[in-house]
This record gives structure tokens, sequence and C-alpha cells, in this order.
């Protein structure tokens, strides 16, 4: 009994594994990358650094109107978007700080 009970759970939880569970991740990249940029920003950007981080808050914008879509392609174009905008966000923090 117990022996199918944890088969049930281990089929089930990989069935469920990573189409379920990524929906959610969408909007984590978009806080992560949207708390990076409001970092850099408080920083004294270079217009190289005010380009990059330009095109971060482009990226998650872009994001955002992907994950509206209904297709797996959709969400992943909206999940490389946001993790765009963070490693961005992230560069111009870098090369902006002291």
């Amino acid at each position: 009994m117990k022996r199918g009970i944890v088969v049930a759970l281990v089929v089930g939880g990989v069935a469920l594994g990573p189409g379920s569970t990524g929906a959610w991740q969408c909007p984590k990249q978009w806080r992560a990358a949207e708390e990076a940029i409001q970092k850099a920003e408080a920083l004294k950007l270079s217009p190289e650094a005010r380009q990059l981080l330009d095109q971060a808050k482009k990226f998650v914008a872009e994001s955002k109107k992907h994950h509206e879509g209904n297709t797996k392609l959709e969400h992943a174009h909206s999940m490389w978007k946001a993790k765009a905008a963070l490693g961005q966000a992230e560069a111009v923090i870098t090369i902006s700080s002291p």
C-alpha cells in the first residue's frame, strides 16, 4: 500500500513538475529584476550604464506582455526576458558601484 502511494506521488509530481510550477516563476523574476533596477537607479550612472538600465526596463515590460500568452513558448520568452532584465540591471550595478 505504501509503495503505491509513493509511486502515485512521484508520478503526480513528474506530471505536474515543470509546467505547473513554472507559471509562478515569472512574477518572482520580475520582482528580482525590478528590485535590481531600483538599486541601480540609486547609483550615479554613466551614459552606457543608463542605456543598459533602459534595456533592462524594456525587457521587464516585454516579459510581462509575453506572460499574457497562453503557449509554452510565450512563457519561455517571458522567463528569459525577465532573467535578461535582471542580468542587465546587475551589470549596471557592477559597473556603477564605486
